[in-house]
């Protein structure tokens, strides 16, 4: 009976440590190369990807898309004027 306890405790040991095994492969680390400009990562086979597939290919991430304040202005300033000139 001994036995059986000793190795049921050893397999639940063993299990916790390959989950968390498991749980830093997925975690990035280390230096990722940027591009200054473009903001793509070089892999490990020397390819620029973008950094939101480079993230989520090697990390649990998922990605949602949205516009800052800035870049609103930036990219869409004139409509937005031409919008708030008619509601007025």
């Amino acid at each position: 009976m001994l036995a059986r306890v000793n190795t049921h405790v050893a397999l639940r040991r063993q299990k916790r440590e390959l989950e968390e095994a498991l749980a830093e492969v997925r975690k990035l680390s280390g230096f990722l190369p940027i591009c200054s400009f473009c903001k793509k990562i070089r892999d490990d086979k020397g390819y620029w990807q973008q950094v939101e597939r480079y993230i989520s290919e090697h990390s649990e991430a998922v990605f949602s898309h949205g516009m800052c304040p800035e870049c609103m202005e930036e990219h869409y300033g004139e409509f937005l004027q031409e919008i708030e000139g008619k509601d007025a």
